[in-house]
């Protein structure tokens, strides 16, 4: 039920389709991000209707509220959410470590107190499994410990040494829960840790392909507080570590520039929660000039389109004046059309980067964006 074909390279760039049993993802792919089932301020529809073939839900947030049994009880996640395409959640493990309050790790799991209540819980690989099965998305991640961003190398080791133990963990779960169950139709991927420590992050990756043939591989511990310089260079040694014909997913990573420098260096999905988030704060990414934030008094008059590049619903029918009173007022409609094209702006950018692999120009015209991106971002 699960493949991964790669169609075309372009020296570590890679385009490919991931097959999963509701629907193909042609890669490079941006995933939205659903935490609480719900990409914020959309419905699935205009989801689907932006480009978006995989989202991603929230282990921690469901589990917590409205609860993985009630899910399941009402028919899985996908029915849950009316999404039909396919869909991935994490471990919650990130959240664990970065929201919780309260919380105490061993070599069992984690105990924590709930953000919203103060209850207390524990999440061990065996509970995370049970939790994700429940939900049912395509696509599950192995609990795993991600150390802060400027940790020590031993504690990078320990967190390393304790992600490969509970994965051993993830796995045997979750191969018993599909021999009893059609759990078969979901895919698991581990999580490779090591912070920016190089030895760690290859000892890591080839412990963890020492253990199974996964059906893909999650980069995690990136994005949290590195030098950028940190993130390529590593992502740099995974790309020569991993074997080609699984996927590569990039947690947590997906402003624009991040997403062609990552798929530059062999990463195939990317999620982040920038794009909303971003539109809850009036700002949005434009092709002409960078990332803009429309409360500047520059747009009260402005009759054009956000990006006149743009193909999405909000840059084909408001222009930047209206979007800025909106903005300033605090109209929930400025949240919903910045968040449209936002998540288009990076669904977009996924796209033409697969096509530029399978031209040969990917380099070309990375460089050129690169260069024109920053240019604009550094002139305002």
């Amino acid at each position: 039920m699960f493949q991964y074909r790669l169609e075309s390279t372009q020296g570590s760039a890679r385009a490919g389709t991931l097959q999963t049993p509701h629907g193909d993802v042609p890669t490079p792919a941006f995933m939205p991000v659903g935490t609480q089932g719900t990409v914020k301020a959309l419905i699935m529809e205009e989801v689907a209707e932006l480009g978006a073939r995989m989202v991603l839900a929230n282990t921690y947030h469901l589990y917590l509220r409205p609860g993985h049994e009630l899910i399941r009880e009402l028919g899985g996640l996908h029915r849950f959410t009316r999404w039909d395409g396919p869909m991935l959640t994490d471990s919650g493990g990130f959240q664990v470590f970065s929201l919780a309050a309260i919380r105490d790790v061993h070599d069992h799991g984690v105990e924590f107190q709930s953000h919203i209540d103060g209850s207390k819980h524990t999440f061990t690989p065996e509970s995370v499994m049970e939790i994700q099965h429940a939900l049912g998305a395509d696509v599950i991640m192995a609990f795993d410990e991600c150390p802060p961003g400027g940790c020590d190398r031993g504690t990078a080791q320990a967190a390393c040494d304790r992600t490969l133990a509970w994965l051993e963990r993830c796995r045997g779960s979750h191969l018993a829960r599909a021999e009893d169950s059609d759990q078969a139709a979901q895919a698991l991927f581990p999580v490779l840790q090591g912070n920016v420590f190089d030895d760690l992050r290859r000892d890591h990756a080839q412990r963890t392909m020492d253990l199974g043939d996964w059906h893909g591989y999650g980069i995690g511990g990136l994005s949290v507080g590195e030098a950028k310089e940190d993130m390529w260079r590593v992502l740099e040694h995974l790309d020569d570590t991993l074997p080609d014909d699984r996927p590569r997913y990039l947690m947590g990573v997906g402003y624009p520039d991040d997403l062609l420098e990552a798929i530059a260096r062999g990463c195939d999905m990317f999620d982040c929660v920038a794009p909303t988030r971003n539109a809850r704060h009036g700002t949005a990414w434009t092709s002409t000039e960078g990332q803009v934030n429309l409360k500047a008094a520059r747009f009260k008059k402005d009759a054009s389109a956000l990006d006149p590049a743009c193909d999405c619903y909000t840059c084909m029918r408001y222009d930047r004046a209206y979007l800025r009173h909106l903005v300033v007022a605090s109209e929930w409609l400025a949240m919903r059309l910045l968040s449209i094209h936002n998540l288009r702006f990076l669904v977009r950018l996924a796209e033409e980067a697969r096509s530029r692999v399978g031209e040969g120009t990917f380099e070309s015209w990375r460089m050129e964006w690169l260069e024109r991106y920053h240019n604009e971002r550094s002139s305002q």
